[in-house]
């Protein structure tokens, strides 16, 4: 095995209680089970696929690439990509990185600013999914 084939699943490894954690913490918070599976299925593309893609990122240190990651690999490299996937995907990430802030994995000041992030640039974000719907997407980045 590669070196860094070794580090991604290594890193992948030590995502395994993060993501068992966050499920456990939305069976807390009473969402049903097919929502539960939703965002479980997001946050690890995110976390296991996207953070480990072009270098090795731990999670603590994922809300720095949610740009690059909802404004170009999410909509070019998932064939299901559209502006409502895009909507639940970024909702998923938020409420990951509130349970991850809850418990003191990342800062509370640091989760808000994503938040803020995210909300302050969706619609640029979901003009990109148009973009690369009709064939524009490659002109304007």
């Amino acid at each position: 095995m590669f070196d860094y084939d070794r580090k991604v699943e290594e890193n992948r490894k030590r995502n395994e209680k993060y993501i068992k954690e966050f499920e456990n913490w939305l069976n807390e918070k009473g969402l049903v089970k097919k929502t539960i599976r939703k965002h479980l299925s997001n946050v690890d593309l995110y976390i296991n696929n996207y953070l480990n893609y072009y270098d090795i990122t731990k999670v603590e240190d994922g809300m720095t690439c949610i740009h690059s990651f909802l404004d170009g690999w999410f909509i070019e490299k998932c064939l299901w990509a559209s502006k409502n996937s895009l909507k639940e995907t970024a909702a998923s990430i938020k409420k990951f990185y509130q349970y991850m802030s809850e418990n003191n994995y990342v800062s509370v000041e640091d989760y808000k600013d994503m938040c803020s992030f995210i909300k302050e640039n969706m619609d640029d974000f979901l003009e990109q999914v148009d973009a690369f719907d009709n064939g524009t997407y490659y002109d304007i980045i």
